[in-house]
């Protein structure tokens, strides 16, 4: 399913919420969540990290994942906490008035 401009940024920062996260393990947590049904390529995904990283959003870290490999993890500033609040926020008004629309007969 290709994904509405701007909603793959609301997924990341919500993917990382809870804990850093490696880029692979954001988009599988991503496909996971969705039971598969929302699939992140990397073409796509680190655009998008990098994007929040320069917004000041989300910061990044060197560090050794569980398969000993190098990988930089991803985590929320403060200020990528107030923007997931509000994103999610404004995501559900646009998707409640959407299905508003849609029910109307």
């Amino acid at each position: 399913m290709e994904l509405p401009q701007g909603t793959l940024d609301l997924l990341i920062l919500k993917a990382i919420a809870l804990e850093p996260q490696h880029g692979w393990a954001i988009a599988e947590r991503i496909q996971q969540i969705s039971h598969n049904t929302l699939r992140v390529n990397q073409g796509s995904l680190y655009p998008a990290l990098h994007r929040l990283e320069r917004k000041g959003w989300i910061r990044a870290e060197w560090d050794v994942s569980d398969n000993n490999r190098r990988a930089k993890y991803y985590q929320l500033t403060a200020k990528g906490r107030r923007g997931l609040a509000d994103q999610t926020d404004a995501w559900r008004e646009l998707t409640a008035a959407v299905g508003l629309l849609l029910d109307h007969r």
